[in-house]
């Protein structure tokens, strides 16, 4: 006997939730996709606090699910809708320090002594996922046993404190080194940690070099194996500095396949490539969209624009990535989909695991 999605949401509606109603009544579950014997659906939780506590009703849909007739597989992922409360009076204090000054004229690279290699994350223009991309990146690689950190350098529009789940600030012992804050396994910093979420970052390009050099020397980054940087969209100063200054291993540039993004991201691998900084792969974003009721799949972008760019400028393609519902819900709700498990996890395991063979990360 297959299932459909109106036989999984019945069998859903029966199982109660611990303060009343069920995972369907109150409306939580969200991108249901049967493909075969397979199912995969995510349960939304108002909050991040409400996601922990449902933890084991998670595993039990899971499990009903698992139960149904014909099913081979469930794969139920937990996120929430907001973010998690702000920290009690008193606790999470910002640290005595400046960030945003000019920079300090220094001898030598910015690269962190205690890192081994430095992945710029970069595109020609914003809203391609560039930032979910170094996100799940930098999850998946700590999945596969790697020593990771995370810094969000997209300093006008830091959107990683959102994705990774983390908005507590980083505390500073002594006014000058900052230590750097951890969730999925990954080593974090961020500017949004030190402000509020809704208030603009209004800076000359001088500040923007300060931060990025207080946010890569003045940070106890520890041991690791590779740091993602999350750069912001364009060829401005921040990148500049970056690939100038921090001895970059190599660059990825993220792009959708439309034309229009195609012609920005060309900027961004003439930049890179101007910089003498190796890029290490082109990935397309948003390459196609799977319908979860009907399994038509739509270009709504184009369609590999980005791999024949690739081939025409001679550098790697990594690979495609669909639009994805589940990826958005879980950024949305502080835990990466590379974190769970799933098609996309998969997808960006593979996307670490090609970096790891190749010796980058």
């Amino acid at each position: 006997m297959s299932q459909t999605r109106e036989t999984i949401l019945a069998a859903l509606d029966k199982l109660s939730l611990p303060d009343g109603g069920t995972l369907v009544s109150r409306d939580m579950v969200r991108a249901l996709q049967i493909t075969g014997g397979k199912v995969a659906f995510v349960i939304e939780a108002p909050s991040p606090e409400d996601a922990r506590r449902l933890s084991p009703v998670r595993d039990a849909a899971e499990a009903l699910v698992k139960g149904l007739p014909g099913v081979e597989s469930a794969t139920v992922a937990l996120t929430a809708h907001g973010p998690s409360d702000k920290p009690a009076p008193g606790q999470g204090e910002p640290p005595s320090l400046k960030i945003g000054g000019h920079p300090k004229p220094q001898q030598g690279s910015m690269k962190p002594a205690t890192v081994k290699s430095i992945i710029a994350v970069g595109s020609g223009k914003g809203g391609v996922g560039k930032s979910t991309v170094s996100s799940n990146l930098a999850v998946a690689l700590a999945r596969q046993g790697r020593k990771v950190g995370l810094l969000d350098a997209d300093i006008y529009g830091p959107s990683q404190p959102r994705m990774m789940g983390v908005n507590k600030r980083p505390a500073s012992p002594d006014g000058k080194t900052i230590l750097p804050l951890h969730n999925h396994g990954v080593t974090l910093m961020s500017l949004g940690f030190m402000l509020p979420e809704d208030q603009a970052v209004v800076w000359r390009g001088p500040m923007l070099m300060g931060a990025l050099q207080q946010m890569l020397t003045q940070v106890e980054w520890g041991d690791l194996d590779v740091l993602i940087v999350d750069l912001p969209p364009g060829t401005g100063d921040v990148a500049m500095t970056l690939c100038q200054k921090s001895e970059v291993t190599g660059a990825i540039v993220v792009s959708t396949p439309q034309d229009v993004a195609l012609l920005d991201a060309k900027k961004a691998i003439n930049m890179f490539q101007t910089l003498k900084t190796p890029i290490l792969g082109l990935i397309e974003n948003m390459s196609v969209f799977h319908c979860p009721n009907c399994g038509h799949e739509e270009h709504i972008f184009g369609h590999g624009g980005v791999r024949s760019e690739a081939d025409r400028m001679g550098v790697p393609f990594l690979g495609e990535l669909p639009i994805s519902l589940e990826t958005r819900l879980a950024g949305d709700g502080g835990t990466p989909i590379a974190a769970g498990e799933g098609p996309m996890a998969e997808a960006y395991a593979s996307l670490a695991t090609r970096l790891v063979e190749g010796g980058l990360a």
